[in-house]
């Protein structure tokens, strides 16, 4: 599955009056370019938009999204053209009759009546699109660019029927880049009258040599042990190859001899290259049918908490059969790293802070479910976490295992949708107790001392019937 990833980026002058109201006729879209880069599991969007205030004290701009991109939008940033820090977005509450979904972006700086701004807006998705960029405001130019990977183009759709917004042509091809535009002078069409007379869906049939990966779903369990001064991770995935699916019977011979000479489909999966977190140790890989021994790792050392890695640790794993077109596979991924690298103590308020990687990142692939769940050590209380993105849902368990006596607290996190830049930390604080380090080794001493007692008890005990 395909998901969104926006980026909005403006460049402003003049000045607005706060509003998070809907958008109406405070601002004027000088020009719109939208460029659209596809891929295999994602596609990537970029929509620039120069903006003009027609209104003094405007400090909020609205952009639209339609119903359908909405659903597919995964993560979604706006920016100042230049800048790097992000500015602030608002959801605004949908009309379920609306044509759109409106966003508000509120602007670094008021903006004065003819202030103009440039605009960046970058998106991961499923690529399903309209022809037309949807906005609350008038629009003077617009045009949209479509890259393939390759020139290989096999055909691309001519919207119809929107001759009132052409001047010189409708669509252009130009080697792997098709440009759909430029239109001119669109009223506001972020609306059900402009899109059920207006708007069209244009589609490019393209072609994509290397694997269509999708993980169906991932579940992260990661244990925090104090005693052992160590972080586990294990990731149970389940992989789907989302290319062509192969047509008759897999020929291994056949396989094989297309690998020797270097005449692999392009569209078939045989290893996998991960990165893991430097300092990895005991790491394993494994299916259903037991260990996988074809991997390599190369591992890189430790560093520091709060210290930049220079490099990775780097996991070459080979499943046990190609994954051709169509195909699945389930393996699980386990690896252990050092507490202290990611673990720190907040000694003003007597915590303990953990920072989880969401997940670790298959190239190219979407995630379509995961699950995060978060084992603290015996005893850990008042919790509190963080997410570097919104969950899906949250909650707080308990999780019990060998040597434990109440049990542990777990933080469970659901996700859907992930994507390439889904791969924040998640922080988890807790405290404690002084006596809650010591519950299990006095548990395992009560245990031993209670066998001995039984022993030295069973051996003083005379069963005999007859005494000699």
């Amino acid at each position: 599955m395909l998901q969104l990833w926006r980026i909005l980026c403006l460049l402003v002058a003049g000045s607005l009056l706060t509003s998070l109201s809907r958008a109406g006729p405070s601002f004027e879209n000088t020009a719109v370019v939208r460029t659209i880069e596809l891929g295999g599991s994602v596609v990537h969007v970029s929509t620039t938009y120069a903006i003009k205030a027609l209104e003094d004290g405007q400090t909020t701009y609205h952009i639209a999204l339609a119903k359908d991109e909405k659903e597919k939008t995964s993560w979604m940033e706006a920016k100042v053209k230049g800048q790097a820090k992000p500015l602030a977005m608002t959801v605004l509450d949908e009309d379920d009759t609306a044509a759109s979904s409106l966003i508000a972006v509120t602007l670094p700086k008021q903006l004065s009546a003819h202030g103009t701004l440039n605009l960046v807006f970058e998106s991961l998705l499923k690529y399903e699109t309209g022809l037309f960029v949807l906005s609350p405001y008038d629009t003077l130019v617009q045009r949209t660019k479509v890259k393939s990977l390759s020139p290989d183009v096999v055909s691309y759709s001519t919207p119809q029927g929107v001759d009132e917004f052409v001047r010189d042509g409708t669509v252009t091809r130009s080697g792997a880049t098709i440009t759909y535009g430029p239109y001119h002078n669109i009223p506001p069409s972020a609306n059900v009258e402009f899109v059920s007379k207006h708007q069209r869906t244009i589609s490019i049939h393209y072609n994509f040599d290397y694997p269509v990966l999708e993980v169906k779903n991932l579940e992260r369990s990661v244990e925090v042990s104090h005693w052992g001064a160590n972080l586990n991770v294990e990731d149970k995935i389940h992989l789907h190859n989302a290319g062509p699916e192969l047509k008759g019977h897999f020929s291994r011979l056949e396989y094989q001899s297309q690998n020797f000479f270097g005449r692999l489909s392009p569209h078939t999966l045989s290893r996998l290259i991960l990165h893991l977190p430097p300092g990895v140790t005991n790491v394993y890989y494994y299916d259903m049918n037991g260990n996988v021994s074809t991997s390599n790792l190369r591992a890189a050392p430790s560093v520091p908490k709060n210290s930049k890695a220079s490099q990775d640790s780097i996991l070459e794993i080979r499943p046990r059969y190609p994954l051709l077109g169509g195909w699945n596979y389930s393996f699980t991924l386990g690896f252990d790293t050092p507490l202290q690298d990611s673990v720190g103590w907040d000694a003003a308020n007597g915590r303990y802070i953990v920072a989880v990687p969401v997940t670790t990142h298959i190239s190219g692939s979407v995630v379509d479910d995961a699950t995060v769940n978060i084992i603290l050590p015996e005893g850990a209380s008042n919790i509190e976490f963080t997410s570097p993105f919104p969950a899906l849902s949250s909650s707080v368990s308990t999780h019990i295992t060998y040597l434990d006596t109440i049990g542990r607290a777990a933080v469970t996190l659901t996700y859907k949708g992930l994507t390439g830049k889904h791969t924040g930390m998640i922080y988890v604080s807790y405290s404690v107790p002084f006596f809650a380090h010591l519950r299990k080794p006095i548990a395992v001493g009560a245990v031993f001392f209670g066998l001995f007692m039984l022993g030295f008890t069973a051996k003083r005990v005379d069963l005999r019937l007859h005494k000699k």
